[in-house]
């Protein structure tokens, strides 16, 4: 009886030391690469006022924001839950909203100048707003994210507002006759395609040719001719300079994540989303509204 016990356990003991756990139970490290654009500027109202900036950019591929280094794709483990946040860009006269995803926040794009009879100056932000007209206390851009905005250069009198600068480029001055154009974005295939993003929105003025958003959603701003634009939806676009309407906007950022193919994402509620297999081993999936967690298996 009792050698039978003895026999049973050391056959029990045997088992279990061969039990193995199923490998999809461990944690898995692995590399993510990522584009995150901040909500873009509102353009600056009352007179000529400036055109916002654009919305932070951060990215892994091709290229990122302010003319920076390359960012370096973020390591994520499965089962574990990141923040994720697409900002809404900034009404007239107000910053667009930070874009976030686990460590990386990309800052919203400064608010464009309201006029120069005013003294607040520009807004600073991922990318800088422009001025409004005879003043240049410009908006600051980001280092690593953005440019700064341009002035309408009031020691020559001016009455062209300044742009809102890009993530590729400063917005340009207003001069006597015109309202500077919006800074140029950039350009990632993050996607699968080359995409432009984070241009700034032109300034304004009384006269002259139509001041342009930059490449990228920045919205055009408004002259004797053709009315001001707000930035595109999902590029973090600034918003063009006005004079009177607040009914325009910044256009809202956005969030692509891109990963290998044998992981699966979990988007909770709360964030928008979409995910597809491009060719070459990756999925991305693309995050254009609200606030909330991301995990993969």
């Amino acid at each position: 009886m009792i050698g039978s016990f003895q026999l049973s356990s050391f056959k029990n003991t045997k088992k279990y030391r061969n039990f193995k756990i199923p490998t999809s139970d461990y944690p898995i490290t692995f590399s993510t690469d990522y584009l995150v654009v901040a909500g873009g500027g509102g353009g600056g109202t009352l007179s000529n006022g400036g055109g916002g900036g654009a919305g932070g950019m951060r990215c892994t591929v091709t290229a990122t924001g302010g003319g920076g280094s390359l960012e370096t794709a973020l390591s994520v483990v499965t089962s574990t839950l990141y923040t994720v946040t697409v900002g809404a860009g900034g009404a007239s006269n107000a910053s667009g909203a930070d874009s976030v995803f686990a460590t990386i926040t990309s800052n919203g794009g400064g608010y464009g100048e309201k006029s120069g009879g005013y003294t607040d100056g520009a807004g600073n932000g991922g990318s800088g707003g422009g001025t409004g007209y005879y003043s240049t206390a410009k908006g600051l851009g980001t280092s690593g994210q953005g440019y700064d905005g341009g002035t309408s250069n009031a020691l020559s009198g001016a009455y062209g507002s300044g742009a809102g600068g890009g993530a590729g480029a400063v917005g340009q001055n207003g001069t006597t006759t015109k309202g500077g154009d919006g800074g140029n974005g950039v350009a990632t295939s993050i996607s699968g395609s080359s995409v432009t993003y984070a241009g700034g929105g032109g300034g304004s003025a009384d006269s002259g040719t139509q001041p342009l958003g930059g490449t990228g959603g920045g919205g055009n701003g408004v002259s004797n001719v053709g009315t001001a634009t707000s930035g595109a939806v999902n590029t973090g676009g600034g918003c063009g300079g006005n004079r009177n309407s607040t009914s325009i906007s910044g256009g809202s950022g956005i969030v692509i994540l891109k990963y290998p193919d044998t992981r699966t994402i979990n988007v909770a509620a709360g964030l928008t989303a979409t995910t597809a297999a491009p060719a070459g081993g990756y999925k991305v999936t693309t995050i254009t509204a609200g606030t909330g967690n991301v995990s993969w298996a």
